[in-house]
């Protein structure tokens, strides 16, 4: 989330994540389908957006650095043992997984994030194999002159000159946004993403 809000605020945007999918509802999710079984339709999936960032996407990097060839690609890394855990506390909570298997949106879950850990979600052994195999395949399949390994902690510097655009005034935000996910996820689970998100269409960007 604070790479989104970053990369709009550096003129990036709208940024494409989560939780611009989420509320588009099972046609958009359905096209995530299609796309992770090898029919994507990006252009659709991602008209009105100037960038995307975490999952669904991220599963789909590389078919997305071939269809967007003048795209630069900014790899997120991140201290791998925090990352498991704050996956177990949010997207990957067993309550939350267990949710999934019933509803319609789970199908979409499975294709575009469960499905690429294997459906490993709380072997951390593995999932931070994994994490650390993502990586280093970006490294080795992304040219690095399309490449910028970023921390957010490192703030608009690296960012601002591998996207080169000014340094913008004000600290690089860094959203926290934990309790808002856990939140969200057990509200969907206690009412329904329907009821949640309303299903209206997709929003205006």
């Amino acid at each position: 989330m604070s790479m989104k809000v970053a990369l709009e605020q550096l003129g990036f945007g709208p940024c494409y994540h989560m939780v611009e999918c989420l509320p588009r509802g099972p046609e958009h999710w359905q096209q995530w389908i299609d796309a992770a079984g090898g029919k994507p339709d990006w252009d659709t999936l991602f008209a009105g957006f100037g960038a995307t960032v975490d999952f669904p996407a991220c599963s789909s990097y590389q078919a997305l650095a071939d269809y967007y060839p003048d795209a630069k690609v900014v790899l997120t890394v991140r201290e791998p043992e925090r990352w498991f855990k704050s996956t177990q506390e949010t997207i990957f909570a067993p309550h939350w997984i267990e949710y999934l298997r019933s509803v319609e949106m789970g199908q979409f879950i499975q294709a575009t994030i469960n499905d690429y850990l294997q459906d490993r979600m709380h072997d951390q052994e593995y999932l931070i194999q994994r994490f650390q195999e993502h990586n280093e395949e970006v490294q080795r399949t992304i040219p690095a002159s399309r490449l910028l390994v970023f921390e957010v902690k490192d703030g608009w510097g690296p960012l601002c000159q591998f996207l080169d655009v000014p340094v913008p005034g004000g600290e690089f935000p860094f959203v926290n946004d934990t309790q808002a996910v856990k939140g969200i996820l057990n509200k969907i689970i206690a009412e329904g993403p329907e009821a949640v998100f309303g299903y209206t269409g997709a929003p205006e960007p």
